[in-house]
């Protein structure tokens, strides 16, 4: 089961976040999202448990647990629908036409 995980302290590490998981059972990954720019942690990430009814207790029992200072989100991971703006793959929000990049009026 993937597991969805907010509010994290920018400075956690996921090792750190993988050790507050393997009390609760075997996880097969861990992953915090960082800023492709910066490096800088989003404040968010991922963990991947292979056993549903330990993610499961992991999930009750770490939801809103203090974790460095911050009451962490922890629920199950969704995958993402279509045209979820996250996702990339929805409509323009503008209602059409291309971008305006030296894009020249007609008069």
């Amino acid at each position: 089961m993937n597991i969805y995980i907010g509010n994290l302290p920018f400075n956690l590490g996921e090792e750190d976040l993988r050790e507050i998981f393997e009390e609760y059972g075997e996880v097969a990954s861990s992953k915090i999202i960082s800023d492709k720019f910066t490096g800088r942690s989003k404040g968010f990430g991922f963990i991947e448990m292979e056993s549903a009814e330990e993610a499961n207790k992991a999930i009750q029992e770490l939801n809103n647990a203090e974790v460095g200072g911050r009451n962490i989100k922890v629920n199950e991971s969704k995958p993402r629908e279509e045209g979820d703006r996250r996702g990339g793959g929805g409509g323009d929000r503008r209602g059409g036409g291309g971008g305006g990049y030296q894009r020249r009026e007609r008069y």
